[in-house]
């Protein structure tokens, strides 16, 4: 009996905002059938570790209630110090023998004891024969993070079916979107971490999770201007004008878009160190903190690469703007690139 594909619903769960997405793919086309975004409290997740099941718990019930999402499989992924993403060369006959000895070859790169993780790999470039090595993408995640996640879904009557990375739910969402498998960084910008999946012939080839993101801004406007972190996230949306205060705010603007762009060009000059022959044709911005005025521009100077794109991750979809109001979408459409990413995916049962 041949077995079912069966779409499920991508949770994106970030330190400031739990972000759903629902996805139907008939065909070769897919539809937008549902997305949605809602706050948490400040620590509840930290550092990609759930801190508050309960307020996170509460987030994801009340978006399924809301959108009206009867699918019970989901999909979640995770960042920050917890997962460890590691290229490495190493020699293979097969698949097969690698994942037998996974353990063995992990522990040399792994930072964690190995019992404590959850392991997993993807091939990059196969060894030609035996005397050519192999390119494999090495994913470890730690087993006590992870069990938390999943534990809080159970408790909510959701299955979850599949755990992806950030990045790579970022990278399956592109693929998709754009079409293309030309070399592109991918650069995700969120309240509290920034992720870079650099992507070279359909691989991909760097993925880093940076502890920066727009919440520096709204923390950093609420001490210079002296203001509760509400009043602030409200003038960084530009929500709120902020009046006499205009040149201090855009100050903290420059200084935190600046540490962004370093760590940015870090990622880009170590790829370009060891792929000078597949230059970078665009950076791929999403995620909160890619929608503050001026980065794109900022970025194209300080990197030289002329095409910086603000992605759209529903860009080629269906949508009916009936139910999903156009003007939100392209609001929320940055934020929700990881989450389409997951959504995107389908489990087999």
């Amino acid at each position: 009996m041949a077995k079912k594909e069966i779409p499920i619903v991508g949770i994106d769960i970030g330190s400031h905002a739990v972000k759903i997405c629902q996805i139907q793919k008939k065909g070769k086309s897919y539809q937008l059938l549902a997305l949605g975004s809602a706050a948490i409290s400040p620590g509840a997740v930290e550092d990609g570790a759930l801190q508050n099941a309960e307020d996170v718990s509460a987030a994801i019930a009340e978006l399924f209630k809301n959108l009206k999402i009867k699918n019970k499989r989901v999909g979640l992924s995770i960042s920050g110090y917890s997962v460890i993403v590691k290229k490495i060369n190493t020699e293979m006959s097969s698949e097969e023998d690698f994942a037998e000895r996974l353990d063995e070859e992990a522990e040399q790169y792994i930072p964690f004891d190995i019992n404590e993780v959850f392991l997993d790999f993807q091939v990059i470039k196969a060894g030609q024969d035996e005397y050519d090595r192999s390119e494999i993408m090495l994913v470890a995640a730690k087993k006590e993070v992870i069990n938390d996640y999943l534990d809080m879904l159970r408790a909510l009557k959701l299955m979850p079916v599949l755990v992806d990375v950030d990045g790579f739910a970022l990278e399956n969402i592109w693929e998709l979107s754009s079409g293309t498998h030309s070399n592109v960084g991918l650069v995700d910008i969120g309240a509290s971490k920034m992720s870079i999946n650099i992507i070279a012939d359909g691989a991909s080839v760097l993925a880093r999770d940076m502890t920066v993101g727009s919440d520096d801004i709204t923390e950093e406007i609420a001490n210079v201007l002296e203001i509760e972190y509400e009043e602030a996230e409200k003038i960084k949306l530009g929500q709120t004008l902020a009046g006499g205060d205009q040149e201090e705010i855009e100050e903290i603007f420059t200084d935190a878009c600046t540490k962004w762009v370093m760590e940015i060009k870090k990622a880009i000059d170590m790829y370009k160190a060891n792929n000078p022959e597949k230059p970078l044709t665009a950076l791929v911005l999403s995620g909160g903190g890619s929608k503050v005025r001026g980065l794109k521009r900022y970025l194209a100077t300080e990197t030289g690469i002329k095409d910086v794109i603000a992605f759209n991750p529903f860009a080629g979809m269906k949508v009916n703007n009936k139910k999903i109001d156009p003007e939100y979408l392209a609001t929320i459409a940055p934020e929700m690139s990881i989450a389409a990413g997951l959504a995107i995916r389908s489990a087999e049962f």
